[in-house]
């Protein structure tokens, strides 16, 4: 059994362009279908919030529209209302790098809002990176490696092949135009080597330990992607 820490955004809004407030948090699919990816194969799985506060789910991600119809909305929904580490989260700012096996960021737009500028969440990965030990980032909580500042002061992941919410899916979904930055064009600054895949289909890139997901669709298959990493 290994034990996998997965650090979830603690914000319940998105600050857009013009300074209102878009509700988010985190994507259900994206916390859902990896959590039961692991548990399934018996790991544990620990919850961590900047601050330890319990996160919000983001309305939209529990729609019959995200979810494929009303059966399936009702599935995620129900799913999850199951998973009792969500009510029960540690700070993040608590969470020891060494008493894990492997590290998970879902996404949702909240990660834009705080882990985007966390510190310690840049310190986790970065370190996480180092160490070897698998690091699974999926859909808009790419955001979090602009905080991860690695040897000389440039960007931990500079050079990585990584993938995370492209500038098309933002367009699509009618937001890119009221945000003050876009997840694909700041990880292009930041140095990366930026996979895009398909729009909404499943993209995941693995390179060396780190292995990402481009959007909802791509964290359940990150996920298996990470599994392998563990056994």
């Amino acid at each position: 059994m290994s034990k996998i820490l997965f650090v979830v955004t603690g914000a319940t809004y998105w600050t857009l362009a013009d300074g209102s407030r878009h509700p988010t948090g985190f994507w259900a699919e994206e916390v859902v279908a990896p959590y039961e990816t692991f548990t399934a194969a018996g790991h544990q799985i620990t919850i961590a919030t900047p601050g330890g506060v319990v996160p919000t789910v983001d309305k939209a991600s529990l729609t019959p529209q995200a979810n494929g119809g009303r059966e399936g909305a009702e599935k995620v929904a129900a799913a999850l209302e199951a998973i009792d580490e969500l009510r029960h989260p540690i700070a993040l700012e608590d969470a020891k790098p060494d008493d894990y096996d492997a590290v998970f960021y879902p996404g949702g737009h909240g990660p834009m809002e705080d882990l985007a500028v966390d510190a310690t969440s840049g310190r986790l990965l970065s370190d996480t990176l180092a160490s070897g030990k698998p690091l699974g980032v999926v859909c808009h909580a790419p955001a979090a490696m602009l905080a991860a500042t690695g040897a000389g002061g440039s960007n931990a992941f500079a050079g990585y092949r990584l993938t995370g919410f492209s500038n098309a899916e933002e367009t699509q979904a009618g937001l890119a135009g009221k945000a003050k930055w876009l997840v694909q064009d700041r990880l292009v600054e930041a140095g990366v080597d930026y996979q895009e895949g398909e729009p909404w289909a499943p993209n995941v890139v693995v390179d060396r330990n780190l292995v990402t997901g481009q959007n909802p669709a791509s964290a359940g298959p990150a996920a298996a992607e990470m599994l392998k990493k563990l056994t």
